[in-house]
């Protein structure tokens, strides 16, 4: 996620690997439909109790030979979501969010990035739409039942329908559906990336107050807002002449920042833009989603002396295509096989 900028995902993303034992299949009732209610069902709970149920854990995600852990706390209250994640390794940092409004601390550099942004890409809010898109584009059906934390969970398995995308498996808590634990496979079944709770507490009292006055002690430290602007892609003059299947538009936007809160948002990716370690300070972004994964697509004016070559590079699930468009930088970022990279990139417009 994460510097050419990978979908600016909140730092913590998770991550312990328990082991790969393949759990014992359940026995499948003979009912289609009824197999696809139950399916449906678990994706929805799983998409619910991201955002509704209260948790506190330890998570950790091994991607690219890179292992790295964070302390994350929710709360919910009605209509409100209050999140505190913490990073246990590498730079401190810690993030607070009160529904969209996300404040970003290092305490070491004492700079604090103060922004707007969702929060339906992380783990555990792995789902970003309802189980009827979803199982348009992958296979999904129950493959038993594990442990994970020390809580019982059922077994689900997305098997992609064509090469777009990559699979999942997926354990979520029996009684809440909290996912506990994902993995990203791609086509030859190979794990790339995986992400779970190493320990968590699931219906802990909220206590909200702990976020909001976490997110107010800003004294000391250097305030950056980025600048964002939601736009509309075809009055900026790009269109696609068609888009991958099952992928859809979430959003585009304007981010223009000052130079230290581009640094400060670098500092968050896993992916390094070639020659240079910063984000320009005026990207155009537009998000694209099939319900379960995202692609970004980030385009700038090309700067022979920022943009030096072209590459393609790969950390754990996520892929970053960067290359030149006329007079542009184009640079799209996803949890997707290269293949679906290339046909974004390959459709896009500049209308004249």
């Amino acid at each position: 996620m994460q510097a050419a900028l990978a979908s600016l995902r909140a730092l913590a993303a998770l991550l312990l690997a328990a082991s790969l034992l393949a759990p014992p299949v359940r026995a499948q009732t003979g009912d289609p439909l009824a197999e696809a209610r139950d399916v449906k069902q678990w994706l929805w709970r799983i998409h619910e109790a991201a955002g509704r149920r209260n948790f506190q854990g330890t998570f950790v995600v091994s991607a690219g030979g890179s292992v790295a852990s964070s302390r994350i706390v929710h709360f919910s209250e009605g209509a409100n979501q209050f999140e505190r994640i913490e990073a246990l390794d590498g730079y401190k940092r810690q993030v607070y969010r009160h529904n969209d409004l996300v404040h970003s601390f290092w305490p070491q550099s004492r700079v604090a990035l103060i922004e707007t942004r969702q929060a339906t890409s992380q783990f555990p809010a792995l789902l970003s739409s309802g189980a009827e898109h979803i199982v348009q584009f992958y296979d999904v059906r129950p493959v038993g039942e594990g442990r994970v934390a020390g809580h019982d969970a059922n077994v689900l398995l997305l098997r992609p329908r064509d090469g777009y995308r990559f699979g999942y498996r997926l354990w979520a808590e029996k009684q809440s559906g909290l996912l506990l634990r994902a993995e990203v496979f791609d086509e030859r079944d190979m794990v790339l990336e995986a992400s779970a709770f190493s320990e968590v507490l699931i219906g802990v009292k909220p206590q909200p107050e702990l976020v909001i006055q976490a997110m107010k002690r800003i004294e000391g430290y250097r305030i950056q807002r980025p600048s964002l602007q939601e736009v509309d892609l075809a009055r900026e003059g790009w269109t696609f002449r068609q888009l991958p299947p099952g992928f859809r538009h979430v959003s585009s936007v304007k981010r223009t920042m000052a130079a230290e809160a581009a640094d400060a948002l670098t500092q968050r990716s896993t992916a390094v833009r070639e020659g240079g370690s910063s984000l320009p300070p005026t990207v155009l972004q537009a998000i694209y989603s099939d319900g379960l994964t995202y692609v970004s697509v980030f385009i700038e004016a090309y700067d022979a002396a920022l943009h030096r070559r072209e590459i393609l590079m790969a950390m754990g699930a996520t892929q970053t295509l960067v290359q030149r468009h006329g007079d542009w930088w184009l640079t799209v970022i996803g949890d997707v096989p290269v293949a679906t990279l290339r046909a974004f990139a390959g459709a896009l417009d500049q209308r004249r």
